[in-house]
């Protein structure tokens, strides 16, 4: 038996624990590997002769067994090493701890023994304490019997301006003020009391003074730099020199001071100054208070443009000040032509913004506009070569912002809106009393008429269009669009006018005011065409970009020019209409058969409203004389219709075909110009006229059925009204001859094919006043 043994009780026998009973896993783990095994050795000895190859698998599981056998008792092996060596190290901690405990319990001691000892210094540290102050006391008298005197005459140099001498005297003043606190704070302790800070603060009140009031000097000096630069620049040098100094001393207190906190000294009172950074607010206060002055009323109408263009020259004057003279007075790294740059576009900002908040006239607006656009930053100012570098590195912005700019270009849209709106209802009060005169229009180089109207229209149109052009494209689109609805809005106004025109001439046609009514209608065509060119010009001038950048349904005054136009006609026609009334009833008579006495009395009218028509621009001069010929052949028809002339004979069916030939004639050698114009309508109405006078001039009644077809052929829109009442007054019609033309006529009906202008469709047939007949009767 080992010695481990019988240190254990090796002599005891211990009771055997079966392993199962411990790890009730291990007796899982081995059925399950048993029923493995047998699974296993059911698969490959399935057949007779595999059992020759048992031996291989016996001596093969037994050399696999003894392998893991091998590694399992390594790896515990290894285990139990690493076990044993970890309760080594926590035996000799122990051991160490326990050491360790035994110095502490020691040193406790010692330290208990040594305050007793301790007690015993306290006088003398009170009695060093006593000395240093003491001390102090007596090295710093001197000093303190001078304060007085030093502050005064700090303040008389401060006072005549020698500025570098009164700053050296002021810096001794305040290192003795921090001198003393630094000694008081040491002699104290960890901190000053209350009662000596006061008392030193008191004592040197008057260098807090002091520095106020130098710094005072220095800012009056620096507000007027620009000024002195030209006279005497020496109290500018000076008072940089003096904010390097401060700026200095201010870097050194935070870095001795302020970077280390374990000497705990404070910062002097009043420190850091940061007079650099007051430099610069200082320069630009001056900077502002020349922007500070102008008021409203200073700058009202053509003062603005005015003062604009002083604070250009004025700008530009001290741009060259501070890059000629003052930039050379202060260090390098102050940039001073650039802080000037900043500080006068912040001011011009405000400025500028407070500009654009009053109510401005469109002049104004101008004004303001092109100055920021164009002249701010033209080489003239800020786009100057030597300043664009300095621009570029500021990044300065723009002097007013996009949302500023849409709302001034909005504003002075609307101001020439309203001016324009003004003159266009002035300039329609005008042409309204120009159609009252008792005198033909004025005409032009090309023998047309014309009035006013037009030309003030164009040329204030355009005027703006070319004024907003010099501020940029998006403004002149927009003041375009916006001349294009007034444009709008006056033609329908004066399409107004010209109903109104009309009326007053129907009440009373024998006026003499309305003596020249048709010339001033034609006038108010010509007008309407000019203004159309004009329209055309001013929509060609917009750029496309600006097509959909309008949230308003856009405005359309060529659709306006065209319904003042077809008004204008419309009129035209009914006075031609109104002067052919007093002859029409005697057209198509028996005394008009016999004598064909109206014809020749509606040509002449017909040739006098033709002359007039000709000084109409084309092309509503071709249209009207197209109108004339139109309205002529209907009322012509129109008249055949109501059958005041009933042909009782061949012969007179002869005579009244003959007749409307001559009257066909004659009426061609009137129009006979609107052939040579190029404008022959698609439907001549004058070729209706041959083709009715053969209708009636046919002997055989028998052939009016191919007749008809014929003439429902050229024109579609001809009713069995038309035909019944040609048939009427051809007077040779039978009844069965009658109903097969119209039964005819209804069945071939065509349809009215594209761009046929219907003739018949104008002329209403008169009701027929049928004699009595019974009911049971057929009325042909």
């Amino acid at each position: 038996m080992s010695a481990e043994d019988q240190k254990n009780g090796g002599d005891k026998p211990e009771a055997t624990v079966p392993v199962t009973q411990v790890w009730p896993e291990v007796e899982r783990a081995e059925s399950l590997a048993r029923g493995a095994a047998l699974k296993w050795a059911s698969g490959v000895f399935c057949r007779p002769e595999q059992l020759e190859r048992l031996s291989q698998y016996r001596k093969r599981e037994s050399q696999r067994t003894a392998s893991i056998h091998t590694r399992l008792k390594s790896m515990v092996q290894s285990y139990l090493e690493g076990v044993g060596w970890g309760l080594e190290q926590l035996r000799e901690a122990r051991a160490e701890l326990k050491e360790v405990s035994h110095a502490l319990q020691k040193a406790g001691l010692e330290s208990y023994r040594n305050t007793e000892g301790v007690k015993s210094l306290e006088r003398l540290r009170e009695v060093s304490v006593n000395h240093c102050q003491l001390l102090a006391a007596v090295s710093n008298l001197p000093r303190l019997y001078s304060v007085r005197s030093m502050v005064l005459e700090t303040e008389r140099l401060v006072e005549s301006r020698r500025l570098l001498e009164a700053h050296a005297r002021l810096m001794d003043l305040e290192c003795w003020q921090d001198d003393i606190l630094w000694q008081l704070h040491g002699v104290a302790g960890s901190t000053l009391s209350t009662e000596d800070h006061e008392l030193v603060t008191k004592y040197f009140s008057g260098v807090g003074q002091l520095v106020d009031a130098l710094g005072k000097e220095l800012w009056a000096v620096v507000s007027s730099a620009l000024a002195l630069a030209r006279q005497n620049p020496t109290p500018f040098v000076s008072a940089v020199r003096i904010v390097e100094r401060e700026e200095a001393l201010d870097q050194a207190f935070i870095e001795e001071r302020g970077g280390t906190r374990g000497n705990s000294r404070p910062l002097p009172p009043g420190r850091p100054r940061c007079w650099r950074t007051c430099f610069f607010q200082v320069l630009e206060e001056a900077v502002s208070a020349r922007f500070r002055s102008v008021s409203y009323l200073h700058t009202r109408g053509p003062g603005l443009a005015g003062h604009l263009s002083a604070l250009q020259h004025g700008i530009m004057a001290d741009l060259a000040t501070v890059r000629h003279l003052l930039e050379h007075c202060v260090p390098p790294h102050y940039r001073l032509t650039g802080a000037y740059l900043r500080a006068s576009h912040r001011c011009l900002h405000a400025h500028l913004a407070q500009v654009s908040s009053w109510d401005l006239e469109s002049g104004e607006i101008f004004a303001v506009l092109n100055w920021v656009l164009h002249i701010y930053n033209s080489p003239d100012m800020m786009g100057d070569p030597e300043l664009v570098s300095e621009m570029e590195k500021e990044e300065l912005g723009p002097l007013i912002s996009t949302e500023g700019l849409e709302q001034l270009q909005n504003k002075y849209v609307q101001s020439v809106r309203k001016s324009v709106s003004e003159w266009m209802h002035k300039a329609l009060q005008v042409e309204l009393q120009d159609w009252q005169r008792d005198q033909e229009p004025d005409t032009d180089h090309e023998g047309f008429y014309h009035t006013s109207l037009p030309t003030i229209i164009t040329q204030m149109l355009e005027e703006n269009a070319r004024v907003a052009l010099m501020i940029g494209e998006s403004l002149r689109d927009q003041t375009i669009q916006m001349g294009l609805y007034e444009m709008e809005n006056l033609l329908n106004r004066f399409r107004e006018a010209l109903v109104e025109f009309g009326k007053e001439h129907r009440r009373d046609p024998s006026n003499k005011k309305n003596k020249f009514y048709l010339h001033y209608l034609l006038a108010s065509i010509s007008n309407c065409i000019i203004l159309k060119k004009s329209t055309e010009s001013l929509q060609q001038q917009q750029s496309s970009r600006s097509a959909g950048q309008f949230s308003r349904t856009p405005p359309n005054p060529l659709a306006a020019l065209d319904r003042a136009v077809r008004r204008a006609c419309r009129l035209v026609m009914d006075h031609l209409l109104l002067d052919l009334q007093p002859f029409l009833p005697g057209l198509l008579t028996r005394p008009w058969l016999v004598q064909g006495d109206p014809t020749p009395k509606l040509c002449r009218v017909l040739e006098h409203h033709l002359e007039l028509y000709g000084r109409v621009r084309p092309p509503c001069r071709q249209r009207l004389q197209e109108e004339a010929q139109w309205l002529m052949v209907v009322e012509y028809v129109r008249t055949l219709m109501q059958k005041r002339l009933v042909c009782r004979s061949t012969e007179e069916r002869r005579q009244l075909a003959q007749q409307m030939v001559q009257d066909d004639q004659q009426f061609r050698e009137i129009f006979h110009g609107l052939e040579g114009e190029g404008s022959v309508p698609d439907v001549n109405p004058l070729a209706m006229l041959p083709v009715l006078a053969d209708f009636i001039r046919l002997k055989d009644p028998g052939m009016l059925t191919l007749e008809v077809s014929g003439l429902a052929a050229k024109y579609p829109d001809i009713s069995e009204e038309h035909v019944s009442v040609l048939l009427d007054i051809r007077g040779d019609v039978s009844r069965d001859i009658r109903g097969a033309v119209l039964d005819l006529l209804e069945q071939s009906a065509p349809p009215l094919p594209a761009g046929y202008r219907p003739i018949f469709t104008d002329i209403m047939v008169p009701p027929s006043t049928l004699a009595f007949c019974l009911p049971t009767a057929k009325c042909a």
